[in-house]
């Protein structure tokens, strides 16, 4: 039963999940943290730093890990839990393939007109509404600690975090190398 409502799930967030992999994260942790109980908050925030680091988007990434770590959670075999990767995988794609093949000979046709153009004015302020809801759902004592559990991780925490906004942003460093540089910096600061 478990692959039905994992097939449903992932199916709905692929159907709107706009603004891409990242916009998606808050939907995959609500539906598989909050709703379904499927995973913990931690399980998730490691879920989300391997999805970064593998190649591939983000969300697919996610919804295959979350796929398999559901389905483990649930207590089926490994093999069993491969199949939740490829069933959860294959849910979060298959809307964006239906859609781009029904829509995108019309959208070519009519992407210059008026309500198209407002459609997307519109749907520019949810995607990065999206955005900050993913960033701030992961801000979480587990992913930082608090002053009074872990000084130390709190802090190094805060610091990871503001040295890799700093590096992206203003310094333009390869995000792939921020993440190389903080794990780094995570197994000498917290060995």
């Amino acid at each position: 039963m478990i692959f039905l409502y994992l097939f449903i799930t992932f199916f709905e967030i692929g159907l709107f999940g706009f603004g891409g992999g990242y916009g998606m994260l808050s939907l995959i942790q609500h539906e598989t943290v909050e709703h379904w109980h499927w995973l913990s908050s931690s399980e998730f925030t490691d879920i989300v730093a391997v999805s970064q680091m593998t190649p591939g988007p983000i969300g697919i990434n996610s919804a295959t890990y979350c796929g398999y770590t559901a389905v483990s959670n649930a207590g089926y075999s490994s093999s069993m839990a491969v199949f939740g990767s490829a069933v959860a995988t294959l849910a979060l794609v298959l809307p964006s393939l239906i859609l781009m093949i029904l829509i995108s000979r019309m959208f070519m046709r009519y992407m210059n007109t008026h309500t198209v153009q407002s459609v997307f004015t519109g749907l520019r302020p949810a995607v990065v509404g999206l955005l900050a809801a993913a960033t701030l759902l992961l801000m979480t004592p587990e992913n930082f600690s608090t002053p009074s559990e872990d000084a130390w991780q709190f802090y190094i925490s805060i610091a990871l975090f503001l040295a890799t906004f700093f590096g992206t942003k203003v310094v333009k460093i390869n995000p792939i190398k921020m993440i190389g540089c903080c794990a780094i910096a995570g197994i000498i600061l917290f060995y």
